[in-house]
This record gives structure tokens, C-alpha cells and sequence, in this order.
């Protein structure tokens, strides 16, 4: 799939070379996803490698004859994690380019402020990368269909491995000044409430800069034994890095928005630990076959490029929507979809079970703690 992209007032669009400029349903033999994500900015690295795991699939669906025939079209537009960019962009897919569903948008504030047009729109927004608990109520948020564990799964996961394996309950939290870094702070203030603690000390950082160093100032004069990171990939180098210089060698834990592998490749010393929690399985694995066909796609699609587990979430994002897709047989609309995801036939991907139903719109539970090293591994 060959795409021309151009920019213009700080947007990025890109289109499939081979699309025309008409709305999607002028052509029945077409599907058109979009995306609205960030390709720019603290959190570029991570809408990027989404974007590319989309890319594979829905260009090895259509090598593969694509939908019951028909192929599927990609649109994605730059909102550099910005709401008020976000809602222009999923205002222009929904109108302009008539797009059959959403998929794949990063971040807890541009998709809080999407996520009510696309609702209005009844258009299926398919694996939005956040954990935010709003779009895990099924009755309220009836087109949304969530990929990855909740922040709440994973915050639990954290404060656990670290009192039951490291031993540590001197926890404090880095948090970025927004809907997803207070989202995250007060799930940390839940989990750790549940063991009858709370957060030792607190760092606050504006969304969408590296300015950090009076943040993690703050929290070493709370002197924590470890430090839970809720924020973008830069700004979590960025504090990590600053505490480093200071002195100040807590363990770091970093909630999953961040992409892994862009953050240990960035790190300066493996002196201090980093764990960062991923919500996808191994993409390594020699024994899940999607993952295997995650490798074999973003070869395919671009061939020696860096594989990680933000492209393998886009990758499987894109599988799922399209397997929804199938199940709708030879009439496939938006309603048929949301339909699909409502009904407790679990839904498989080469081995890996997603599991959805009438009053449960989140596929996958599981939470896995990955930790980083300075080689980039």
C-alpha cells in the first residue's frame, strides 16, 4: 500500500495512493479505517509504531482478498496528542472520508474528546490505546471496543509486583498534568489504598513538554524507594535522565503508553531499574501464531523496520476489527460490527482469545511487566 501524505497548517494526512478523493460509500467494494493519533510530538514514537502495525494488516487482508472481497482503505491525520486537533481530525474521517470505523487513537485526552462524536456518529471505534476506565462502560460507550487491559489492571499489577516481589511500599507517583496523568494518579491512589498506603510523594508535569526537573525535584525530597511514571515517552526519559544526574535512583515504573522499546533506547544509564507494563504478549513468541504473522506483516509491509509492541497492538487492532468484519458475512455495515462485538463468542487471532460480550466491551485482561535496559532491550 503506497501512501502520499502532505502536510499544511501542522497536520500530517496520509491516504492510500490508490484511494479516490470521493466518501468511502460511493464505492461498496471499500472500507475506509481512520485514525487520529499523534506522529508528532512526546508521544510521536508510539503513534507511529501503531500506525504501522495497521498498515501491515489491512495491506496483508487485502494481498489476501481482503474482506469478503472488498478492500480496505487506511486514512490516519496527525493531532500530535492535542484534543482540539483530535476532534478536527475525527470530525473530517467521519465527514470527508466517511469512514467505516476508528481505530487505534492514542492518548486519554484526545480520545475523551473524540470519543462523543464518534458515539454520535454510531461509528465503531475499534482498540483505542488507553486505559481509561470511561470507555470500558459498555452502556455508555456503546461503538467503543477496547483492546488493552485498563489502567486500573495495570496500576494493580504494578503496586502488587512491587510489594509482593520487590518489597517495596515507599511508592511515589510522576504524573502528567491532564485527563490521562490524573486518571493514573488516582488509580495508583486506589491501588495502593487497597494495602492500606498511599503515594509518599507526587511530581507534576504539563502534558506535551520535557520540562520535568522540578517534578522529580519534588519527589526526591519525598525519597521513594520507587516511582510510578504516568505520562508520554519523552518526558519519562526525560525525568528519568534528570533523576540520574541528581542522584536519585528509585525504581521507575512506566504505565503502557509509552512505546518500550523508543524509552530503553533512550536511557543513559542501566544503572537505574525501569519496568514499563505492556498489555500485549510477547510479539517474539515462537508458539502464538499471530505473532508470528505480526513478523511476517511488517516485514512484508517494510521490510528490516524495528518490531515492538505498540506495532504489534496496531497490528492486532487492525486483525480484530477486520475479523468483526468477516463475521458479518456478505452484509457487512457498521451495526452488523457493533453487533459482533456484543454477542460472548469469544473472537480468535491466532491463538490469542479475545473475549467480549453484551456488558463487556474490553477484549484482553491479561498485564505483563517488561523491564528496560540501556542496550535498547
Amino acid at each position: 500500500m503506497r501512501l502520499l501524505c502532505r502536510t499544511a497548517a501542522g497536520f500530517l494526512m496520509c491516504v492510500s495512493a490508490s484511494q479516490p478523493s470521493a466518501a468511502q460509500t460511493a464505492d461498496p467494494s471499500v472500507f475506509r479505517f481512520g485514525q487520529s493519533a499523534a506522529f508528532s510530538g512526546p508521544s510521536g514514537d508510539l503513534g507511529i509504531a501503531v500506525r504501522l502495525g495497521i498498515e501491515a494488516a489491512v495491506l496483508e487482508s487485502n494481498q489476501n482478498g481482503g474482506v469478503n472481497g472488498a478492500q480496505v482503505l487506511f486514512t490516519y491525520l496527525d493531532d500530535g496528542y492535542e484534543p482540539r486537533r483530535a476532534i478536527t481530525n475525527v470530525r473530517e474521517l467521519i465527514t470527508k472520508w466517511d469512514v467505516f470505523a476508528l481505530i487505534g487513537g492514542i492518548g486519554t485526552p484526545t480520545t475523551r474528546a473524540v470519543a462523543g462524536i464518534a458515539r454520535e456518529a454510531q461509528v465503531p471505534f475499534v482498540a483505542p490505546i488507553t486505559g481509561a476506565a470511561f470507555l470500558r462502560d459498555a452502556e455508555e460507550m456503546p461503538n467503543v471496543f477496547n483492546l488493552r487491559a485498563s489502567s486500573q489492571q495495570q496500576m494493580d499489577e504494578i503496586v502488587t509486583r512491587l510489594l509482593e516481589d520487590l518489597g517495596i511500599s515507599r511508592i511515589g507517583v510522576l504524573y502528567q498534568d491532564d485527563s490521562f496523568g490524573r486518571t493514573g494518579l488516582a488509580s495508583a491512589k486506589r491501588s495502593l489504598a487497597r494495602h492500606g498506603l498511599s503515594p509518599v510523594g507526587t511530581g507534576v508535569y504539563e502534558r506535551n513538554t520535557v520540562a520535568v526537573k522540578t517534578a522529580v525535584l519534588d519527589l526526591q525530597l519525598a525519597d521513594p524507594d520507587a516511582v510510578i511514571v504516568i505520562g508520554a515517552n519523552n518526558p519519562s526519559v526525560a525525568a528519568i535522565q534528570w533523576s540520574y544526574e541528581v542522584g536519585f535512583n528509585p525504581v521507575f515504573l512506566n504505565v503502557s503508553l509509552r512505546d518500550g522499546q523508543a524509552l530503553s533506547r533512550q536511557l543513559r544509564s542501566g544503572e537505574i531499574e525501569v519496568f514499563v507494563t505492556q498489555v500485549m504478549p510477547d510479539f517474539r513468541s515462537e508458539e502464538l501464531e499471530i505473532a508470528g504473522s505480526y513478523r511476517r506483516a511488517i516485514e512484508n509491509h517494510r521490510p528490516g523496520t524495528t518490531l515492538g509492541y505498540g506495532s504489534f497492538e496496531g497490528y492486532i487492532a487492525a486483525r480484530l476489527l477486520l475479523a468483526a468484519m468477516h463475521g458479518c458475512g456478505e452484509e457487512i455495515t457498521q451495526e452488523c460490527v457493533i453487533d459482533r462485538f456484543r454477542q460472548d463468542e469469544p473472537i480468535n487471532l491466532g491463538g490469542l482469545t479475545l473475549k467480549f460480550g453484551p456488558h463487556d466491551n474490553q477484549g484482553l485482561d491479561e498485564v505483563y511487566l517488561t523491564g528496560l535496559n540501556s542496550a535498547g532491550q
